[in-house]
C-alpha cells in the first residue's frame, strides 16, 4: 500500500494500492494540514504530524482506532516524522532540534540533538525493514520486471501487478509492452 496526506480542499490521510488504484480515505474529519507520515509495519498503523492543530496522532490502516499521542506547543513546527520501538522521532523546523516522543506515554518527550537544518528523519535498521517475498514485480528471464517492458507497480496485493509506461509512451494492448 502506499500512503499519504492531502490538506487542499478537504485535508486528509489516504492509502491506495502501488498503482493508484482502490484509493482509500482513512481520516477526512477533525484534521486540517496533515503533513508528515510514519507507517508502524508490524502492528499497521498511520502515524501523522497536523501542522495547523500542533498534534502528532495515529490510526489504523481501516482509519480505526484513532487517537491523539501529543498535541500543543511542544509538537509546533513539526516536519518530517519516524517510529522505530516506542518511539517517534520528527524535527522541529523553528529550532532544528529532533523531537523523541514516547508513542505509548506522550509525557515522556525530550529534544535529544539540534540540527543545522534537518527538514526531515528516517530510521535505518534492521528491525524496521519488512522480509521480502516473491512478488509480481520480480524480474523475468528477460530482464524485464514483471514482465513489463518499462514500470511495474504492485496492485493489490503482492502477488498482483499492473505495468505503466515512462512518459511519450502508450501500454500496448498485451498489457506489457509500451510503443
Amino acid at each position: 500500500k502506499l500512503f499519504f496526506t492531502d490538506y487542499g480542499n478537504a485535508a486528509k490521510v489516504e492509502r491506495c494500492d502501488m498503482d493508484g488504484m482502490n484509493r482509500t480515505w482513512i481520516v477526512d474529519s477533525k484534521i486540517e494540514q496533515p503533513t508528515a507520515l510514519a507507517l508502524d509495519l508490524v502492528n499497521k498503523y498511520v502515524y501523522w504530524v497536523d501542522i495547523y492543530l500542533d498534534s502528532v496522532e495515529v490510526v489504523d490502516y481501516q482509519g480505526r482506532k484513532r487517537h491523539m499521542i501529543i498535541k500543543g506547543r511542544q509538537v509546533r513546527h513539526l516536519c518530517g516524522l519516524a517510529v522505530f520501538e516506542n518511539y517517534l522521532y520528527t524535527v522541529n523546523s523553528d529550532n532544528l532540534s529532533i523531537l523523541r516522543v514516547n508513542r505509548y506515554n506522550s509525557t515522556d518527550a525530550q529534544s535529544l540533538a539540534r540540527l543545522a537544518n534537518a527538514k526531515e528523519i528516517r530510521v535505518y535498521q534492521k528491525r524496521t525493514q519488512t522480509a521480502v517475498r516473491s512478488h509480481a514485480c520480480e524480474v523475468d528471464p528477460y530482464g524485464m520486471p514483471g514482465g513489463c517492458s518499462h514500470i511495474c507497480l504492485l496492485s493489490s496485493n503482492y502477488k498482483a501487478r499492473t505495468c505503466r509506461c515512462r512518459t511519450g509512451f502508450i501500454l500496448g494492448s498485451d498489457g506489457r509492452s509500451c510503443k
